[in-house]
């Protein structure tokens, strides 16, 4: 069985951290190059994930989720909507059951969650809380989905940027150290899809 990893805002680089046997990707606009068979367009900030239900062992976002914003005005302007809830919905449903999402994002206190003007979702180690658990708070929100949190903790890189890439004791170290210099700019996320089989 051929397996498929799929990695969000990636642009021409999409990232395969668990080393599936395909890597697909969707971004804003399709690069020059990239295999058309394994890359879709949609701005995920108002278009849902163009794949079908429970298709992915696994989904990555790498410096992504701070680009979703967090309220929109719906088009008649009468009302909201919330789209990071609705893409944490999307990535919850292109996962098959017990499917893996890993997420390295900017994340509060860091200045690096701020200074660029295009980051408008603030990640802190507390906004797991919303979407993993027997009871997310993001349910008042409309979320639907259901994760269970395995990893919620400052990133060193390049460790980071692959799941289960353990820290030598100097690198535990230095990670140690840089957390309480407040060094340490993003979170990693790395959540199971909790949901019964097809």
């Amino acid at each position: 069985m051929v397996t498929r990893h799929l990695d969000l805002g990636c642009g021409a680089s999409p990232r395969n951290p668990y080393g599936r046997d395909e890597a697909h990707a969707v971004d804003l606009a399709t690069p020059d190059g990239i295999d058309a068979r394994f890359f879709r367009r949609a701005n995920l900030s108002v278009e849902p994930i163009p794949h079908a239900d429970s298709s992915f062992e696994s989904v990555s976002a790498f410096d992504f989720l701070e680009h979703v914003p967090r309220v929109l005005a719906t088009p008649d302007g009468r009302g909201t909507r919330f789209p990071f809830i609705e893409l944490m919905n999307e990535i919850h449903r292109v996962l098959k059951p017990g499917g893996r999402f890993y997420a390295v994002t900017p994340a509060y206190p860091a200045v690096q969650a701020f200074q660029d003007p295009t980051h408008v979702n603030v990640i802190t180690r507390g906004t797991w809380e919303y979407f993993c658990g027997p009871s997310p708070t993001a349910r008042m929100y409309g979320y639907t989905g259901s994760f269970e949190m395995l990893r919620n903790e400052w990133a060193m890189h390049p460790e980071a940027l692959t799941p289960g890439t353990e820290l030598s004791a100097l690198r535990r170290f230095k990670r140690w150290r840089r957390g309480r210099a407040g060094r340490l700019s993003h979170l990693t996320w790395e959540f199971r899809c909790i949901k019964p089989a097809p």
